[in-house]
């Protein structure tokens, strides 16, 4: 059972700090939409599918899933994309663990191999499986071998991603720190670049 505080629904919390398949949804569903939306996706699909069994996701028509994903609200401003791949998630947890996402993490010692494995999820990035890595380290305590290393700068104390995020006050922290991110970012792209020196004047 985790300790990860997000979506403001009690209901949909609780399913993401027990239910590994849950927890992976609403890691891939997190990017370019808030991420109290993209964590309530895995509760908003159990409750318009009456479960969130990978085997059966998987095997649905993609566009009935996709219907299941368009019903407003949606799960994400990119359903389609976002269908797909949570039923290339769903197969791999289905066929290659058991039909239980937690099983990715479950007697794993070495961070590196669970690395690789979330690498293999549509949608995993290189830092998407970091974050990861350290949502459970901080959250879940699973912290095998080199969880810290795997997960890099997302391991230290800096409120910067989900991995923080154990009620409102931390919530707000994350929210600014980004925030901060953003800015520095659009500061860094807005400044002019240096002026090109022009080569001196050979003398005669």
């Amino acid at each position: 059972m985790g300790t990860l505080y997000i979506t403001g629904n009690p209901k949909s919390d609780a399913l993401l700090n027990k239910n590994g398949t849950a927890l992976l949804i609403g890691m891939l569903l997190d990017q370019q939409v808030p991420m109290e939306w993209a964590f309530n996706g895995a509760f908003t699909l159990k409750e318009r599918l009456g479960h969130l069994d990978p085997k059966k996701i998987a095997d649905m028509d993609p566009d009935e899933f996709l219907q299941v994903c368009l019903q407003k609200p949606a799960i994400h401003r990119f359903p389609k994309a976002m269908a797909q791949r949570i039923q290339g998630m769903c197969a791999i947890i289905a066929t290659s663990y058991k039909n239980k996402g937690e099983n990715i993490w479950k007697d794993v010692s070495d961070a590196q191999v669970l690395f690789e494995r979330l690498r293999k999820l549509p949608g995993y990035g290189e830092e998407k499986a970091q974050i990861f890595i350290a949502l459970l380290g901080k959250r879940f305590s699973i912290a095998p071998d080199g969880w810290q290393k795997a997960a890099g700068v997302f391991s230290d104390k800096n409120p910067r991603t989900i991995a923080d995020i154990t009620d409102q006050a931390t919530l707000l922290k994350v929210r600014a720190w980004k925030k901060a991110e953003k800015a520095a970012d659009r500061d860094k792209q807005s400044r002019p670049l240096p002026a090109k020196k022009t080569a001196a004047k050979k003398k005669s």
